[in-house]
């Protein structure tokens, strides 16, 4: 019997985290008898007065939210870590270390109408997103160590507020999933002279088997080691370590790609699509080392896999052993690249 991909499992290497993924096509076929998702958009109304993060409206902490026009940033009014908190205490115990974290978090709104999602959005908006984010790279990546900008959307992504926005959290750590990828890419580039993933996307674009979309700077793929079913990654292609590096017309051209990849998948399903995504680029703060082996890049992670009803989870052999999945990353790249540049709301 000959090996085919899209039949057979087998498994995948990840060699940005060192990992391995079961992939099992083959399950695919099985009837699906587990929880459906009811279908709503997540979209709210233009305006809702009740909610915080809409212009003009009283957060729960007593602070009026401005009456903006653009982008809108602001201290969350919960924030997981805290800018001055107290050390504790030292342990040498190896089974009970404990360290102390400082940090600040920040929420962004993207635009003053609750429901224009960055795939309804117009390019010169998603511009200013772009710049707004890197605004605030450069201010809290003066101290910090690692700024993670992050985006949850979609109640199913555990989102509690449909305003389109953001999450921008600094740390004076550096976080596991940043931590194991600048271990492995320095190994990478100490070993073949160049950094890992302008060696990836170089393959990519040869391959095109993997690739949703891409432009004259950029290119969205499904990578050969994706986890969720429709993930992706937005990749340059020339070197750039941070998002403080893009040029102005490549934050036109990354804005682009932003909202093509949003359109393709809400349409992929006609609904508002769910989605974890954040952005990956060299540690910052006044220590950081030589980083000229990270290559900026951004993670788009939906759990939407067969409709919009049914989303995949994170469970049993995946949490007790290793990361497995149905569709082979070619197939969700394909399903991907066929739908549409144009929403269908529009």
């Amino acid at each position: 019997m000959e090996f085919n991909a899209s039949e057979h499992p087998h498994r995948r290497y990840n060699p940005l985290k060192g990992e391995w993924i079961l992939v099992s096509p083959h399950r695919m076929k099985r009837p699906w008898d587990g929880q459906t998702e009811s279908v709503h958009s997540d979209m709210g109304p233009e305006f809702d007065p009740t909610n915080p993060l809409c212009p003009g409206v009283v957060r729960s902490s007593g602070i009026l939210t401005p009456e903006y026009k653009s982008t809108y940033v602001f201290t969350n009014d919960f924030p997981a870590m805290l800018e001055d908190t107290p050390s504790p205490p030292q342990s040498d115990d190896p089974l009970f270390q404990i360290e102390g974290v400082k940090g600040t978090c920040r929420v962004m709104c993207f635009y003053p109408k609750s429901n224009v999602t960055i795939a309804l959005m117009s390019i010169n908006d998603i511009v200013t997103v772009i710049s707004s984010w890197i605004q605030q790279l450069e201010e809290l990546g003066k101290t910090y160590t690692w700024v993670q900008i992050f985006e949850n959307k979609g109640t199913m992504m555990g989102c509690s507020n449909h305003h389109p926005h953001c999450q921008i959290w600094a740390c004076s750590f550096l976080p596991n999933e940043p931590r194991i990828k600048d271990i492995n890419q320095r190994e990478y580039l100490e070993k073949h002279g160049r950094p890992m993933l302008m060696d990836y996307v170089d393959r990519e674009l040869k391959a095109k088997i993997r690739i949703v979309t891409e432009n004259q700077h950029w290119v969205v793929l499904v990578p050969f080691w994706a986890i969720w079913p429709y993930e992706t990654m937005v990749l340059p292609k020339r070197h750039v370590k941070r998002m403080n590096e893009i040029t102005e017309h490549e934050k036109t051209t990354l804005a682009s790609v932003m909202k093509i990849l949003t359109i393709k998948y809400d349409n992929m399903f006609k609904t508002s699509f769910p989605y974890s995504m954040g952005w990956h680029g060299a540690p910052t703060g006044p220590n950081c080392e030589n980083s000229d082996h990270w290559v900026f890049h951004g993670i788009y992670l939906p759990p939407l896999l067969r409709s919009a009803t049914v989303k995949k989870f994170i469970s049993g052999f995946e949490l007790l052993a290793q990361c497995q999945r149905d569709l082979t990353a070619e197939q969700a790249a394909e399903r991907l690249r066929s739908q549409s540049d144009v929403h269908y709301l529009e």
